[in-house]
């Protein structure tokens, strides 16, 4: 379940589910169901006011309101548009409501179920509408949005595209959001996962076997992903088995590289040594006898041991042209790489002369950082924006913010959905460079080691606690390492996948009472 379809990409799923068999009528009958059975699921019975579109949006709301009612929850309909233009399944569900179907109006609350506050089934639009709302529909969410009322959302909250997350003008700010087979980019990408609340996909009986004639290449972040891909140590193995990885410090901000240096061994580097000027060796050996810290004048012969396989530049290294001529050195000498901070910034324009440098290195700018680097690419979602950065530069990108992106030249990409907020702290950024890093040092392929390094860096933050400051992380790492193993103590399964029954950090925390309330008995 970690695939996302696009819009389109959803209308393909339902059309090959078709083909095989599987009637529209079927599929918004098993929509309906799946709606209604979270409503059960979360709210006590309640005053229910279902908002229809004219579309099949609105067919699923027919439906709910059928159920509902049968369960004896009071329910009342509200329809946009005339019942006479319905079309297609919307009409055949409609004919099956034997309940009133009263106009959608621009003022519609006062009067719905007296002084009693209804819960609100939004069935306006779905997924397909990559417009503002206007006329009647924006001013019924903007009366909703004033109460406050709690609002399910079919497929998305009217408002978000769900493609992109984008909001062109005002959506329904949902409590929890009902979808279908699989979810869509607009549930994880901002703004759009901040109106969706609790999100539920619900099994309408499209097969899986869909997914085989539709190009979706969007994912996720999570072991379903990358799981059978980690470098798990090997039985008979040794340091050099494990990599050599090159972190360079610059003369004064050293704090930067040295955190990615310990995450970078917390992430399961064999070895990992920092090169530094001579007036911050000292500074940069105190308190970490693990790392070897060597001094930068050593960095052409480093570079020409082939022990040494990759490298973490920029964080806290300078901007300027040693910083280019660095990283233009490490890419000649076929070294995996991760480029932050001071090594992108040292781009800023003129990053066709890095993407000519070979191999896929992995780029992590957050959005200023961005714009500098890709100066050509516009203001779209940033799902789009990475894609094109990443078929630009031939490498990948992994674009920090609340909803990470990261982005392979081939097309593929992944959302991250799990980050806490905590990480917004200095230093956190080294941290998941560190943890990438590393994972390359050990041969994971670019791709997945930012994904399994953006999600460890979640997971650890999650386990951190609110507190979080950047130390934490690397802590941290080694209880996520030990939730992964299936033994708990650092190993694969016999098959080298990780447990099938892993349960991340987040899902084991304490969780605060939903803002909506449970169902009681």
């Amino acid at each position: 379940m970690h695939r996302l379809l696009s819009t389109a990409e959803m209308y393909d799923a339902d059309r090959a589910a078709m083909e095989v068999g599987i009637s529209g009528e079927t599929l918004m009958e098993a929509a309906g169901w799946q709606i209604a059975r979270a409503v059960a699921g979360h709210f006590r019975p309640r005053p229910v006011a279902v908002l229809c579109g004219p579309g099949n949006n609105g067919g699923d709301g027919f439906v709910v309101a059928r159920l509902l009612r049968d369960r004896g929850w009071p329910v009342r309909l509200f329809l946009l548009g005339s019942p006479d233009r319905l079309k297609g399944d919307a009409r055949t569900m409609a004919a099956r409501w034997r309940g009133g179907v009263e106009p959608l109006s621009a003022d519609p609350l006062p009067g719905w179920f007296g002084d009693r506050d209804p819960l609100i089934i939004d069935a306006l639009f779905g997924a397909g509408l990559s417009r503002a709302p206007d006329g009647v529909a924006r001013a019924v969410i903007e009366a909703v949005s004033a109460r406050s009322l709690d609002v399910v959302a079919v497929d998305v909250p009217s408002g978000v595209d769900g493609s992109t997350g984008a909001v062109p003008g005002v959506a329904f700010d949902a409590c929890l959001t009902v979808t279908f087979f699989r979810a869509k980019p607009g549930h994880f990408l901002f703004p759009g996962r901040a109106r969706r609340g609790a999100l539920v996909v619900g099994d309408i009986g499209i097969p899986a076997s869909v997914l085989d004639g539709i190009a979706s290449r969007t994912f996720v972040n999570g072991p379903a992903l990358w799981g059978d891909r980690i470098p798990w140590p090997s039985v008979g193995g040794n340091k050099y088995d494990r990599g050599h990885l090159l972190v360079a410090a610059g003369a004064t901000l050293t704090g930067a590289a040295r955190l990615a240096a310990a995450a970078a061994r917390r992430a399961g580097a064999g070895l990992v040594t920092l090169l530094a000027p001579d007036q911050a060796l000292a500074e940069c050996r105190a308190g970490v006898p693990g790392l070897m810290v060597r001094p930068d004048g050593e960095w052409d012969r480093m570079l020409a041991d082939r022990r040494i396989n990759a490298a973490v530049l920029g964080p806290g290294l300078g901007v300027g042209p040693e910083t280019v001529a660095r990283v233009q050195a490490v890419l000649a000498a076929g070294k995996r790489c991760l480029l932050d901070a001071d090594a992108l910034s040292s781009f800023a324009g003129t990053g066709g002369d890095l993407w000519t440098r070979g191999g896929t290195p992995v780029l992590t700018p957050h959005d200023g950082e961005f714009r500098r680097l890709f100066p050509a690419i516009g203001d779209g979602d940033r799902l789009s924006r990475a894609r094109a950065a990443a078929l630009e530069s031939g490498a990948v990108v992994l674009l920090k913010g609340p909803d990470q992106v990261i982005a392979a030249p081939d097309g593929r990409a992944a959302i991250c959905d799990s980050a806490p907020p905590t990480l917004a702290t200095g230093g956190t950024g080294d941290v998941l460079s560190g943890l990438i890093g590393g994972l390359l040092a050990q041969g994971m392929a670019p791709f997945e080691a930012a994904c399994l390094g953006a999600w460890m860096h979640a997971e650890a933050a999650v386990l951190a606690g609110p507190a979080l400051i950047a130390e934490d992380l690397n802590t941290a790492v080694a209880d996520v390492w030990r939730r992964l193993s299936p033994s708990g103590g650092g190993g694969p399964s016999q098959d080298g996948s990780p447990s099938a029954g892993f349960r991340s950090a987040r899902a084991l925390r304490p969780r605060g009472r939903r803002r909506y309330g449970p169902r009681r008995e």
